[in-house]
């Protein structure tokens, strides 16, 4: 409903598709959207140079896998980079434009230019595992696997997050995800980081249930249609556990939250967004964290370094060394700084 019908066939028709690499030697620009495995995707990187004229680009939709790595065997490094999109690919505005240190500079140009001529929102992310949107939103979707395997119930979880200001809570954006999908992006974020970001084993359990998610109608909630309904009951079983819904939300609200802050802030001091206006926007537009925040880093101005670690220091004597405040936060509290200046 929001093109015409006339309008559908006329771009249908600029569309072909085949079984081989018949029509790429005519290709300026190659995107790669394969399954998620690094030998996979080095094949396809393999037999598109192979197949595309010596100055074509390729780049790949990997959501967490270092380009470096799928670039390490490229015959042209310099025209290989990552050019992430968001799913659904029509709706989400932002596209991250990953290059590795082979990159050509005109390689970069043309892909932000090309994702601008898309009507996307283009920010240039340093190449590190999950780059800069699913980085600070790894811990965020493990804090809410841990809380549903303490029993809190999913709808409260969901809830809290609603109620902060975000689309969707992230019980529901693991459904629209897709289980398996977050399943692989979890391994790839534990073997780069370490027990920090240790996934909880809820979703590995859904997955050998044949739970994806929305895509199969089987998830944390029950669909009807396509259409999600309600939670799943089955799953309190399913982990075994019973629900409950806590008093207050300030907890789960923080546990969510604060740790996606602390991340966001370590991949900050890392340089993985050239800067903190790339960075909130990113997650604004990324993964909808709520606007009038004005993203997570405009966020953790707002509320102050030393407020935050404070925070950050009481979760992590409860909650584990996962909550262990980042080392530019700590400075920043101590010295006054902003991410935003003043």
């Amino acid at each position: 409903r929001r093109i015409t019908r006339f309008e559908f066939q006329r771009l249908a028709a600029l569309l072909s598709g085949g079984t081989d690499y018949a029509g790429f030697g005519r290709a300026d620009l190659v995107i790669e959207a394969v399954f998620e495995d690094l030998k996979v995707k080095r094949q396809v990187l393999a037999d598109t140079e192979a197949a595309t004229p010596a100055g074509a680009i390729f780049a790949t939709n990997t959501s967490t896998i270092p380009i470096r790595d799928i670039a390490a065997e490229a015959r042209r490094p310099g025209q290989v980079l990552g050019m992430h999109f968001f799913s659904p690919v029509d709706r989400m505005p932002l596209l991250e434009v990953i290059p590795t240190e082979r990159t050509a500079p005109e390689t970069i140009a043309t892909a932000v230019h090309f994702g601008r001529k898309m009507g996307k929102t283009v920010i240039v992310v340093r190449d590190h595992p999950g780059f800069w949107v699913n980085r600070i939103l790894t811990p965020y979707l493990n804090e809410a696997g841990y809380l549903l395997s303490e029993g809190v119930a999913m709808e409260a979880i969901d809830r809290a997050m609603t109620r902060f200001g975000f689309p969707v809570g992230p019980i529901t954006l693991l459904d629209e995800v897709g289980l398996d999908v977050a399943a692989k992006a979890s391994k790839v974020m534990h073997a780069a980081f370490g027990e920090r970001l240790k996934p909880s084993p809820l979703v590995e359990r859904m997955i050998e249930d044949q739970r994806l998610g929305r895509k199969n109608g089987r998830g944390f909630y029950l669909y009807h249609k396509g259409q999600k309904t309600g939670p799943d009951e089955q799953v309190y079983d399913l982990l075994g556990v019973r629900p409950e819904v806590p008093r207050g939300t300030t907890t789960i609200e923080q546990r969510l939250v604060y740790s996606l802050l602390n991340e966001a802030a370590m991949a900050m001091a890392e340089g993985v967004i050239r800067s903190a206006r790339d960075g909130d926007i990113g997650a604004i537009f990324g993964f909808g964290y709520p606007p009038f925040r004005g993203g997570p880093l405009r966020h953790l101005d707002d509320l102050g370094a030393a407020s935050v670690v404070g925070v950050l220091r009481d979760l992590e004597q409860r909650f584990g060394a996962r909550f262990k405040p980042a080392d530019a936060l700590v400075r920043m509290a101590e010295t006054g700084e902003r991410f935003h200046g003043a």
